[in-house]
């Protein structure tokens, strides 16, 4: 997932206080727009509002998220994960992706939601305090400016210069990849290879296996004709580089899936575009029906939706008519770039306006952002239209679904 973006730029870099508590319920914590007020239908366990900052990792953030909710939602209690150790983990991977490739497979910031996957059963996880964002420069948030140039330079050389072959050290190893990881090192810190959690000595591997996860249980979902339904293929998006596969399901199937996991007590880690003029700077993504607006009589809430600035339009979000998108125009978007994959997210719960039109709650990692202090409300017109993929446990899909994709 990219790490920027034109419309919601000023979002990625906000600093605010982190949230705490197991439960987030922003409606009571924040005054709500005028022209838009909303009641909870479900609400499940979240861990506290994050904040990536200035660095493209909203892919780790936002699988991390999901993954601290399973285990509330397994009675394994409150957990808070370090991004930077499969932050750290993931970009020695892509690196070597890149150089085997000569290129053709990119090195960036970005990831995807089975590198979080992947990576805890491959490498572990380790607790936040063991690995902190920012620490090795200062900070006590991410900035990722320095090391993406000076290991953007190292990569693109090995990669694609002109060197006839790579230099090996005595003892086997690729010294291009020892100076990749040591500048990792250097602006991430050390990986640990051990630590103690609440009085108990782990290893990242044996702390991952602790706590009763399996990645196996975790599958990805997306909608596309491209592809026949009920079958897997890899997403054709740059941040796809491991090339993990997702199940195809008809838009209408997949939002089946959306409500059967949240009324059922699971969450959702959610890839979606997030450049449409609807998603708005206070916390909510909108798709306006732009063809009933121009029926709309005078005075209406879309009426005056229209005649607001771009500005105006992201800063104070209305209720109006949502448009539902077809399978034909979820893929035309797909295909001319409208829809692009631009940002990792968890949906975890499910609200209501004052018309009776549904959103799905979803927790950012821009810290507390926005009028509802780090929470959005994306409508389900939205996440239909521009939903690149999401990963949910296989038992949150319908029994009916799960069948046809013979999970």
């Amino acid at each position: 997932m990219k790490k920027f973006f034109v419309l919601a730029l000023g979002l990625m870099f906000v600093t605010g206080a982190m949230a705490s508590g197991v439960e987030a319920k922003p409606k009571k914590g924040a005054e709500q727009p005028e022209g838009i007020q909303f009641t909870v239908i479900k609400e499940n366990p979240i861990t506290s509002i994050k904040n990536q900052n200035r660095a493209g990792t909203c892919w780790c953030y936002s699988s991390l998220a999901f993954i601290e909710s399973e285990l509330l939602r397994m009675g394994k209690g409150e957990y808070d994960f370090s991004e930077m150790f499969l932050v750290h983990n993931t970009y020695l991977d892509r690196a070597e992706k890149a150089v085997r490739t000569h290129g053709d497979v990119s090195f960036a910031q970005g990831g995807s939601f089975y590198d979080v996957i992947y990576g805890m059963e491959a490498f572990g996880l380790v607790p936040e305090a063991e690995m902190r964002p920012g620490v090795m420069y200062g900070m006590e948030l991410s900035n990722h400016n320095e090391l993406s140039a000076v290991s953007d330079a190292v990569v693109a050389a090995i990669a694609k210069g002109k060197l006839r072959s790579l230099q090996v050290s005595p003892d086997g190893e690729m010294l291009w990849k020892k100076s990749i990881e040591a500048i990792h090192d250097i602006y991430l810190g050390v990986r640990p290879e051990k630590f103690t959690y609440e009085g108990v000595e782990y290893t990242p591997k044996s702390f991952y296996e602790s706590l009763g996860l399996n990645a196996s249980d975790y599958v990805s979902l997306t909608s596309f004709t491209h592809h026949p339904f009920y079958t897997t293929f890899a997403l054709e998006i740059p941040d796809n580089w491991r090339w993990a596969q997702s199940y195809n399901l008809p838009i209408d199937e997949l939002m089946e899936v959306f409500d059967n996991a949240i009324m059922n007590g699971y969450t959702v880690a959610w890839g979606s575009d997030v450049s449409e003029d609807g998603f708005t700077r206070e916390g909510t993504a909108i798709l306006p029906d732009m063809e009933k607006a121009s029926t709309e009589l005078d005075g209406s809430d879309m009426a005056k939706w229209l005649k607001m600035t771009e500005a105006q339009r992201k800063s104070a979000p209305m209720a109006v008519e949502q448009k539902w998108v077809s399978q034909e125009e979820r893929q035309m978007g797909y295909n001319n770039r409208e829809t692009t994959d631009d940002h990792g997210m968890l949906i975890y719960g499910i609200a209501k306006d004052q018309k009776g039109t549904e959103y799905y709650m979803v927790k950012n990692s821009w810290g507390e952002a926005g009028t509802y202090k780090g929470i959005w409300y994306a409508s389900k017109a939205f996440v239909r239209y521009k939903t690149m993929n999401i990963i949910v446990h296989k038992d949150a899909i319908p029994a009916e679904i799960r069948a046809k994709l013979n999970l």
